[in-house]
């Protein structure tokens, strides 16, 4: 992969090429990518989906503050922003033709790395991830494994791994009547986007980092394809009908999402109770002991205060360490031969694998989560249920009044029943992800005669 293929400021319907010493300063190509992003109702709605506790919790603390996908995305573009300058430095300094010739600052590294973190969780289902687990389980082993038949198996396999990525690369890009090419993003932030530029078959192919998951639905596969040439992604020979390696740059997205939910997710179980604070706050002191300012770190006598200047400190020394990894790989890097996320390589990797250990036993396993996630599966369950069968039933010539009522309470973009099964399905089940929290709890209680 080359560098200067991979930073493409191209947007979907260009007829023209943009070059970056051409680009108006004030208002740079990559940085439109991110008002573009934060203005979009997509990225709104995630202001009511859950990051770690799906739906409010109590759990008798007086600190009552959890993240939700909003504050988690804005906070993961921040440290992005960061790893992206940092790295785009070295980068320059590495290859001094990007600045001198084609005119590429280091600050358009942060600019792409913000706007694809930004975007990560966009394409996430109300309830956490177990609302991705929710739309799959229909498919495959509720009401849903009944059309497995009418589809082929990639796209059967696209509705039962359902996937957020995935998802939020069709809200990114698709077209809709008036609004050609969706966000209208450029390619270079597209690419750093793609944590896994590959279809859903085959799955897991690999152990390489790329392979873990898939990027694309079936649908969205002629325009993967045009982004992937634009840009220069390396074919991996793991996976030779539709796989690459990743963009470079969209390790550091994955290293700022993975540092956020690693020190902040963890953050908010101490502020929800559901771990203790001395105890949580040794494990933040074994990741900053080389670092940590011991007289200023006694001196506070607000454990607020303690805990927010740990979490600094924490969050600053991962993005030191993950930008040495990157620098340290950059060839293997772009060769597609590095396999591993950042963090899964760098020296402070045992310290955040024992405060990850600790969260997924005191939060993400802790009976209140699962009771609300069990809620989720219902919800998520019954709608896509209710709606599916009424778009069917229409797409067959035998709609009931009730399914005719059903099809018209749906927004008008999801209404279309004389296309494709798979397209029906898919579009339903992008419809329900696209929901809140709140907005799922209600449509349910609505049609299930809760609320009139």
């Amino acid at each position: 992969m080359e560098w200067e293929q991979l930073l493409s400021l191209k947007r979907q319907g260009d007829t023209h090429k943009r070059l970056r010493r051409e680009q108006e300063e004030t208002r740079l190509g990559f940085e439109v990518d991110y008002d573009r992003i934060i203005f979009s109702s997509a990225f709104r709605s995630l202001q009511d989906k859950t990051q770690v506790v799906p739906m409010p919790i109590s759990v008798g603390s007086t600190k009552d503050f959890v993240h939700t996908r909003l504050t988690h995305s804005l906070e993961v573009s921040v440290v992005g922003r960061s790893l992206g300058r940092i790295a785009g430095q070295q980068i320059l300094a590495k290859y001094p033709y990007l600045k001198e010739v084609h005119g590429y600052h280091f600050n358009d590294f942060g600019a792409i790395v913000a706007a694809a973190a930004l975007a990560h969780d966009i394409g996430n289902p109300p309830f956490g991830h177990s609302g991705e687990k929710a739309i799959g389980n229909y498919f495959k082993q509720g009401n849903g494994k009944k059309y497995k038949g009418l589809l082929s198996p990639e796209e059967y396999q696209d509705l039962v791994d359902f996937e957020g990525n995935a998802n939020g690369f069709k809200l990114l890009t698709e077209s809709r009547e008036g609004v050609p090419g969706g966000l209208r993003l450029s390619y270079a932030t597209l690419g750093a986007f793609m944590k896994y530029p590959k279809a859903s078959l085959p799955k897991k192919p690999s152990k390489h980092i790329a392979d873990k998951k898939f990027g694309f639905f079936q649908s969205e596969q002629d325009f993967f394809l045009e982004v992937v040439e634009e840009i220069g992604l390396v074919p991996n020979p793991n996976n030779p009908e539709i796989g690459f390696f990743r963009h470079p740059l969209t390790y550091l997205v994955e290293a700022a999402d993975d540092i956020c939910y690693t020190i902040i997710d963890f953050e908010d179980g101490i502020n929800l109770g559901l771990i203790p604070e001395e105890y949580a706050l040794e494990y933040l002191i074994n990741l900053v002991k080389d670092t940590i300012n011991t007289k200023k770190y006694n001196a506070m006598t607000n454990s607020s205060d303690r805990l927010s200047y740990l979490r600094a400190l924490a969050i600053n020394t991962l993005i030191r360490d993950a930008v040495d990894v990157f620098v340290q790989h950059e060839t293997q890097i772009l060769n597609g031969t590095f396999d591993s996320a950042l963090l899964d390589k760098g020296k402070y990797q045992p310290q955040v694998e024992d405060i990850i250990k600790l969260s997924v036993e005191k939060i993400y396993q802790s009976i209140e989560v699962v009771d609300k996630e069990l809620a989720g599966y219902r919800i998520i369950s019954d709608l896509l249920d209710m709606y599916t069968m009424a778009l069917i039933n229409t797409k067959e010539g035998n709609a009931s009044n009730y399914d005719g009522l059903l099809i018209r309470s749906l927004p008008e973009n999801y209404r279309n029943a004389d296309t494709s099964v798979y397209k029906i399905l898919l579009d339903t089940s992008c419809f329900v992800a696209s929901l809140s929290d709140s907005a799922a709890v209600h449509i349910h209680d609505k049609l299930t005669g809760r609320k009139i």
